[in-house]
């Protein structure tokens, strides 16, 4: 009966919603997304929490197969903060997904100290990223510039709300030269 009355719920307008599962984008050529990306606007988090501004990451692929991961960002006080990290591959077939580690290498065995970094949204010149992970608690949009324009930021956000990420919770991220606020 309990179930009965959960698929009605389900089926009726206003109710649960289950977006299914987060899709990535098709194909990642990862020459063409290492480099420089700076970050226009983020899910609020706690590992983030003393970034106030000119927040960047640096990728770079490692003869491994995996890829060299430097995140910097500037604190209140001024100071330029830098975490160092590596991320491995989890789908070879389309190098969407990842997973991506800052603690220390002899930790590498636990499952948990590796995050989930799927690319889920792609501009065809590489010019703007989305990034989120599987259980939608996190999201970033990443620019190779440190702003968007209103259009490259409203189909970044399209790639975002196609996964059903609620991008209304999204912060705009202070970048040197630049505070533009972007339309949600």
């Amino acid at each position: 009966m309990i179930a009965l009355l959960a698929t009605i719920l389900t089926m009726m307008p206003g109710g649960p919603q289950h977006p299914g599962p987060v899709r990535t984008v098709d194909a990642v050529d990862l020459d063409r997304y290492v480099g420089e990306w700076f970050e226009v606007s983020r899910f609020p988090n706690n590992f983030q929490r003393a970034c106030v501004g000119d927040v960047r990451a640096t990728y770079s692929k490692r003869s491994d197969g995996r890829v060299d991961v430097v995140n910097r960002c500037r604190t209140a006080d001024g100071r330029i903060t830098k975490a160092q990290g590596i991320a491995r591959i989890v789908d070879a077939g389309t190098s969407a997904k990842l997973k991506v580690r800052f603690a220390p290498a002899f930790l590498s065995f636990l499952p948990f100290v590796w995050g989930d970094y799927w690319i889920v949204g792609l501009a065809d010149d590489y010019s703007w990223a989305v990034v989120g992970s599987p259980s939608r608690a996190y999201l970033w949009i990443l620019a190779r510039t440190p702003a968007l324009d209103t259009g490259r930021y409203a189909a970044a956000l399209s790639a975002a709300r196609a996964n059903h990420f609620d991008v209304s919770r999204l912060v705009m991220t202070s970048q040197p030269a630049t505070d533009v606020r972007a339309p949600r």
